[in-house]
């Protein structure tokens, strides 16, 4: 009785992969590189002394500071080993439009010998999260489609859902969370959707180009999901009275969606 669930998910998992392997497939040249090691799940350290971050993929982290590992970070390190060491220590990149995030890490789209782009891979098998900063969206459909794949089948990260309520917003850095729109607002700032009193999404006005914001301001009562990195304005001295704690930044329109009801 113990067998079959695993010979079954055996061959499911084989379909996973070759689906994965049809998500993202390369697009201009690619420069070929030696990874030195892997530090986490979507981040690469190259032979030369270069710290790669993967472009659209946000894994777990890994526990630093006496903090536990996070569900499935460790899994996702030891995914990416495996798929570098396929591809026998070697990767070709695609550098993004911007080439540096504020680390001064690279990033870039990584893919194996085969041609199989990593960050659909990890996607597709529910060992991270889609992310989308611009200017570097270039593969935010196809990455959406690979992180479809583990979501509906309940993969990973998604075996139970890590999407929390607005109203449990407790601490700073990436959410999924979820929660009703009780106010949509436009000025100088850029567009502010409120949900509930607990969160307030931003789209700064650089971005606004990117979303339909006739759309965005009929949001009002309809319940939404949207992730990225929370920000607690408390602790930036920026909170007044009356607004919601906790602030996130949506860098893409793909970082926010409506829920059915």
């Amino acid at each position: 009785m113990k067998k079959a669930p695993l010979v079954g998910a055996f061959f499911v998992s084989v379909i996973w992969l070759s689906s994965a392997q049809a998500f993202c497939p390369t697009q201009g040249s690619l420069t070929s590189v030696a990874v030195q090691r892997v530090v986490d799940g979507d981040t690469l350290r190259l032979a030369d002394g270069r710290n790669v971050r993967m472009i659209g993929l946000n894994t777990p982290e890994l526990g630093k500071r006496g903090r536990s590992d996070e569900p499935f970070a460790v899994v996702a390190r030891k995914r990416l080993e495996a798929l570098v060491g396929a591809s026998n220590g070697r990767v070709g990149l695609l550098l993004g439009k911007e080439r540096k995030d504020r680390y001064g890490r690279t990033l870039a789209h990584v893919y194996g010998a085969d041609g199989t782009n990593f960050e659909a891979q990890l996607l597709a098998e529910g060992l991270g999260f889609q992310v989308a900063v611009a200017p570097n969206v270039d593969l935010v459909s196809c990455q959406h489609a690979a992180e479809r794949v583990a979501r509906q089948a309940r993969l990973g990260v998604w075996r139970q859902s890590p999407v929390l309520k607005a109203a449990q917003i407790s601490a700073s850095g990436f959410v999924l969370l979820s929660g009703r729109v009780s106010k949509v607002q436009r000025n100088r700032g850029g567009v502010w959707i409120e949900l509930q009193d607990s969160v307030v999404l931003r789209v700064a006005p650089t971005l606004l180009a990117q979303f339909d914001v006739a759309v965005l301001e009929t949001l009002k009562g309809k319940h939404v999901e949207a992730r990225g990195w929370v920000l607690d304005r408390s602790r930036q001295g920026g909170l007044k009275s009356g607004q919601a704690r906790w602030l996130l930044p949506l860098t893409d329109p793909v970082m926010l969606s409506v829920i059915s009801q």
